[in-house]
């Protein structure tokens, strides 16, 4: 009798343990935000952002932590095999979400089966930019040059079948013209050799161009969304040159599969306080970044269908999984 007495007391008292602990306030210690990219590039600055902020509302650090390679899955396995409790997270691009795992036979996880939504943050037009060196001033006179030099002029990426990519392969389709892509592995050495003009041509986000071409660093020739961006006035949109011509670049915050709910729903409530801030909000509109704060649900539901369209694109483009 006094041996199960014993047992049950201290069953009560494990249960009582445990439940003590998921009462706890998240978070109690630091929290580590993953960006499937190298530092200095769009993705990093928005987690950055996010992470200041998201500092002092949890009174906890926040830190970056930049894995780049293999177009952002890399990172994005990282976070998949992390323990679901909040201490580590993403913010990634739709590159190893909704490209990337059509393109590698590789790639070990499934965004709809090993990652938990939590808010689309911001979404944004990309735009083509040129070197200052090349002669051409319009997208026009652009794809004249290019069907002039079929492989000769090159475009930098941040890698194979990013959002960047697709954007040249459905400009290269609709044009008729031929480019050499090069990769890389980030979009901050990208710009590097861009801005150097030994890769003079790039497919970009509004927010990784915008000062180069303030600056005359970087030429804007047109801008993939339906209507033009707020950022870049003047710049008009390629869908004025080919009809129907449209893709968006978007940030996301995903956490580890098997996230609870009530953790999920914070998170969600806190990185999208975090970004609407006053001072934050103005400084990312001003780069061209439309902050979007949608639902764990609605960001599934786009994934999903953006998924179905870029493997649509690739197919079309003859792009293989390798």
């Amino acid at each position: 009798m006094q041996r199960i007495t014993t047992t049950v007391l201290v069953g009560t008292a494990l249960a009582l343990t445990a439940a003590a602990a998921s009462a706890q306030p998240f978070p109690v210690k630091p929290v580590r935000i993953v960006v499937a990219y190298a530092a200095g590039g769009p993705v990093d600055t928005v987690a950055r952002v996010a992470a200041q902020n998201l500092t002092a509302i949890w009174g906890q650090q926040v830190v970056i932590d930049n894995r780049a390679g293999a177009g952002g899955a890399l990172g994005t396995q990282v976070v998949v095999k992390a323990p679901p409790d909040g201490y580590t997270l993403l913010v990634t691009n739709s590159g190893p979400i909704t490209a990337y795992p059509h393109l590698r036979t590789t790639v070990l996880y499934d965004f709809d089966r090993d990652l938990t939504p939590v808010s689309l943050l911001s979404t944004s037009s990309l735009v083509l930019v040129i070197h200052p060196s090349l002669p051409a001033k319009t997208l026009p006179e652009f794809v004249a040059l290019a069907k002039k030099n079929p492989g000769k002029l090159s475009y930098a990426t941040s890698g194979v079948g990013g959002i960047q990519h697709l954007a040249m392969v459905l400009l290269e389709s609709r044009a008729g013209i031929r480019l050499t892509h090069v990769p890389y592995k980030g979009g901050s050495s990208a710009t590097v050799d861009i801005l150097s003009g030994q890769v003079p041509v790039n497919f970009n986000s509004v927010l990784g161009a915008l000062p180069f071409v303030q600056a005359g660093k970087l030429r804007a020739l047109g801008v993939t969304t339906a209507q033009p961006s707020a950022a870049m006035p003047g710049v008009p949109t390629i869908a004025s040159v080919y009809t129907g011509f449209e893709l968006t670049s978007w940030l996301a915050l995903y956490a580890p599969p098997g996230m609870p709910a009530a953790l999920v729903e914070q998170l969600h409530r806190d990185v999208t306080a975090a970004l609407n801030m006053p001072e934050s909000k103005r400084r990312l509109n001003d780069l061209g970044l439309e902050l979007v704060g949608g639902s764990p649900a609605e960001l599934r539901a786009y994934t999903r269908a953006e998924s179905i369209l870029l493997g649509r694109l690739m197919a079309a483009a003859g792009i293989d999984k390798e």
